[in-house]
């Protein structure tokens, strides 16, 4: 005989299912778990500790971006500029330890010139009030063009007296695992948090639901779209220097188009267009979803002039899943 906890025991586990799959991760986690299943039965190198190792590896570098791009995008923006600003960092970095300058202190520089371009894109979409469009088409274009003058258009592959320091943190492992990929782990749990618990993260949500309504709830809105683009250019930077470790030389077309990528880890991860949405594990798991497809098509003998295709499909379906979820729950 059925009771009424029993009824009341069912609703409840279906009101937590139901909240588990509304979450646009969720899917895809599933998806990119369902990729993983595929790929190690129709293949035999997918699961090879070495193609582990390089997915693992190349997807980090998108991923981090991509921790960047969600919280931008939450807000109600977009940046263009995170792969010119990718190199940029790395030919700071390059032309300063040639020079002999130790890690350490040519990294601090480095950085500091991807905030300085965060900090350019936030005042005059915050201030200027400029579309980010524009103002971040402008910068991938600018920050790249200064890359070019810094290296003089060549490449450098000699980093001074600590270049067996860069090459560690950005090409080496430990325990199977590279350590770009500990920085990236690092990181989404740090702004998993923020995002979570702290006002800095809430008021990226405000701004990106309703920049009206938290304008009239005191939130100084100008001055915390300059920290996202910050946000974001510091995320480019440090993928900047960790790939200059990674491929152990650095040239001007580092980065190139990798906003398409970035973009569209976080649109798959569950990133809102229209802003107010996204989170950093989206993020990372929409990222590893997209290295999955892009070496699927190489295991698979698919020429990698579909890449493209594929990726930029997914975007149309992320958004298409996401404009349906929207107007269901409307």
């Amino acid at each position: 005989m059925t009771t009424l906890d029993d009824i009341i025991g069912r609703s409840e586990h279906k009101s937590a299912a139901n909240r588990i799959t509304s979450v646009p991760v969720f899917w895809v986690i599933l998806a990119a778990i369902a990729a993983c299943v595929a790929l190690t039965l129709l293949t035999d190198t997918f699961a090879t500790q070495r193609n582990v190792f390089n997915v693992m590896r190349n997807f980090t570098f998108v991923a981090i971006i991509a921790i960047g791009m969600t919280v931008v995008i939450a807000s109600g923006g977009i940046d263009l500029s995170v792969g010119s600003t990718v190199v940029l960092t790395a030919m700071v970095l390059s032309v300063l330890m040639t020079a002999g300058w130790s890690f350490l202190a040519a990294a601090f520089v480095a950085l500091l010139a991807a905030l300085a371009v965060g900090a350019f894109n936030g005042v005059l979409i915050a201030y200027a009030g400029m579309p980010p469009f524009v103002v971040t088409l402008g910068t991938l274009s600018g920050a790249r063009s200064l890359a070019m003058v810094l290296s003089n258009n060549q490449m450098i592959y000699e980093f001074g007296p600590d270049q067996s320091l860069l090459l560690w943190l950005g090409g080496g492992s430990s325990l199977g695992i590279p350590h770009p990929t500990y920085v990236l782990a690092a990181l989404m749990v740090v702004m998993a948090l923020i995002l979570r618990w702290t006002r800095w993260g809430q008021y990226v949500f405000a701004i990106g639901g309703n920049e009206q309504a938290a304008i009239l709830n005191g939130i100084s809105v100008k001055f915390q779209k300059v920290t996202i683009y910050m946000f974001a250019a510091f995320t480019a930077g440090l993928t900047g220097i960790l790939m200059t470790g990674w491929l152990g030389s650095v040239t001007t077309n580092l980065g190139q188009s990798m906003e398409l990528a970035v973009i569209a880890a976080a649109v798959i991860g569950g990133a809102n267009l229209a802003g107010g949405e996204g989170t950093a594990v989206g993020a990372v798991v929409g990222a590893f979803l997209i290295e999955v497809i892009r070496n699927s098509l190489i295991l698979l003998g698919i020429s990698t002039f579909w890449q493209g295709m594929f990726i930029g499909t997914f975007i149309i379906v992320a958004v298409a899943f996401d404009r349906f979820r929207n107007r269901r729950n409307a």
